[in-house]
C-alpha cells in the first residue's frame, strides 16, 4: 500500500494530503488529522493501518506550503491555526470535502491525534455528517462549544496523567456532550500522558510517554466502533 499524493485547497491556501487506499474493496473513508507536527511517520503508519482494516485513508494538512518542521515551528503555527476558530474549522472542512469528492459512495469518518484529536471534535461540533469520529489524546476544550446535536457516534480516548487535558476540562467535556445528546464514548487510561499512541517523538527518539497498552487498547475500540458503522459482512465479507 502506497501513499498518494493529492493537492487540494482551502480558498488560496495550497494543501498536501495523503491518500492509502486498501488492497481490496474499501468499506469506508476515513480522514487522518495529525499531531501539531503535521504529517510524520506515526501519522502514516496510522493510515496504513486503516487501509490494512479496510478503509481508505486521507491524511489533511493543517499548514500548507509553509508546514514547519521542528517542534517549537509547529507550536506556533498551531497556534496561529488555533486563533480564529472558524477559519480552522474550514480548514478542517476543507479535508473532508476533498477526501469526500475522492469517496461519494463509503461511509465517512474522521479520527485525529493531539491537534487531529482536538480537530475531529470540532467538525463534530460543526455539524459534520460523519459515522464516527475518534480523537487520541486531543484537545477537548473549545471556544466554539456544540449547540445542536451531534452526528457522529464518538470516541474520545484519553491519558488521565495528561497535563494539557486536566479532569475539570475532561468533565466539562463530558457535560458539553450530554447537554446536546450525544452518543460518546470515553476510555481513559490511568498514569498515562499526552502522545500515548506514537512510540517516537518528531524528531526520532523514543517517546517515554508512549504507552503500549493504551495505544493497542484505543485502537481496538477505533476498529470495534468502526466494525459497527461499516461492518466488513455489508461487503460479503466472512
Amino acid at each position: 500500500m502506497t501513499l498518494e499524493r493529492i493537492a487540494y485547497a482551502d480558498g488560496e491556501t495550497a494543501l498536501t494530503g495523503w491518500l492509502v487506499r486498501p488492497s481490496g474493496t474499501p468499506r469506508a473513508a476515513v480522514a487522518v488529522f495529525p499531531t501539531f507536527m503535521n504529517v510524520s511517520p506515526g501519522v502514516k503508519a496510522k493510515a496504513q493501518a486503516l487501509a490494512e482494516a479496510g478503509c481508505v485513508a486521507f491524511i489533511a494538512d493543517f499548514y500548507g506550503p509553509d508546514a514547519p518542521n521542528d517542534a517549537a515551528s509547529a507550536f506556533d503555527a498551531m497556534e496561529r491555526l488555533r486563533a480564529d476558530p472558524l477559519a480552522m474549522r474550514r480548514r478542517l472542512r476543507a479535508a473532508l470535502q476533498t477526501m469526500g469528492d475522492l469517496t461519494p459512495d463509503l461511509p465517512q469518518a474522521a479520527i485525529g491525534f493531539c491537534l487531529g484529536g482536538m480537530a475531529v471534535l470540532e467538525l463534530a461540533r460543526d455539524g459534520a455528517d460523519l459515522a464516527l469520529a475518534a480523537s487520541f489524546h486531543g484537545l477537548l476544550a473549545t471556544p466554539l462549544p456544540a449547540s445542536a446535536p451531534i452526528r457522529p457516534r464518538l470516541l474520545v480516548c484519553h491519558g488521565d496523567a495528561d497535563a494539557l487535558v486536566p479532569r475539570a476540562v475532561v468533565i466539562a467535556f463530558w457535560e458539553e456532550m450530554d447537554k446536546v445528546g450525544s452518543d460518546w464514548q470515553f476510555l481513559s487510561f490511568a498514569g498515562v500522558e499526552h502522545g500515548f499512541t506514537n512510540p517516537l517523538t518528531p524528531e526520532g527518539a523514543p517517546n517515554p510517554a508512549y504507552n503500549p497498552h493504551a495505544d493497542s487498547q484505543s485502537w481496538a475500540a477505533l476498529m470495534r466502533l468502526l466494525d459497527e458503522v461499516a461492518p466488513l459482512s455489508a461487503l460479503g465479507s466472512s
